[in-house]
């Protein structure tokens, strides 16, 4: 597991460090997405999020861990949702809950997906190395689940597929977050429920032999 990186603050109360966090988090969202990153100030910030720049600069030492604290606040909340079910099952009951939470994360977090893949390449080298490692931690939670399902032979699948499907599974539920402005048609639910069809038929469908593979 990657160890979290850690942000210096001049306040030492955790619970008020977390929540003046959460603010910073939800204004400059906002700010990133509508303005990106670098024309971005820490100023704008600090009002967004409802206390001057003096406070601002209690909680966080640069704009980079405003942006830092954003990617990371996503792979809280995706742990906190997968945590709720039993990984360890592996079946495809518990396949279609995961990505039901995943994908809902994804609609309830969209603005921070997007700032997150737009802004990640400003991160500090050991940042944005941070963030890479994370990706792949989440990845790893659905490479397990369909490991597990393939060893109980609810699916049929060589290491190589789990590992592409693992990846596919992760960033299609992203495309909601990307492509939301060209699926107004679509509920979230309706996207959850099309794109467990599409993934499930894909990986359980018959063995083809593509020309050339």
């Amino acid at each position: 597991m990657t160890k979290k990186r850690e942000i210096q603050s001049s306040v030492k109360d955790e619970s008020l460090i977390e929540k003046r966090r959460e603010q910073m988090i939800r204004g400059a969202v906002t700010l990133f997405k509508e303005k990106g990153f670098h024309r971005t100030t820490t100023r704008e910030i600090a009002k967004a999020a409802g206390f001057s720049i003096g406070t601002l600069y209690e909680y966080i030492r640069t704009k980079e861990d405003v942006l830092y604290l954003v990617c990371d606040s996503i792979y809280d909340e995706v742990n906190a949702r997968l945590d709720r079910l039993d990984l360890e099952e592996g079946s495809l009951e518990t396949l279609v809950k995961a990505l039901e939470q995943y994908y809902t994360l994804i609609d309830d977090m969209q603005d921070e997906f997007v700032v997150m893949y737009q802004e990640s390449k400003s991160l500090p080298k050991d940042a944005l190395r941070y963030v890479l490692n994370k990706e792949i931690e989440m990845t790893a939670l659905f490479e397990r689940l369909l490991s597990k399902c393939a060893a109980s032979g609810e699916l049929s699948l060589s290491q190589k597929e789990i590992v592409l499907a693992s990846h596919h599974l992760f960033v299609q539920g992203q495309m909601w977050a990307f492509r939301r402005w060209a699926l107004d048609d679509y509920t979230i639910g309706e996207f959850i429920e099309m794109q467990t069809k599409f993934l499930l038929q894909g990986m359980a469908g018959e063995k083809i032999t593509i020309q050339g593979a």
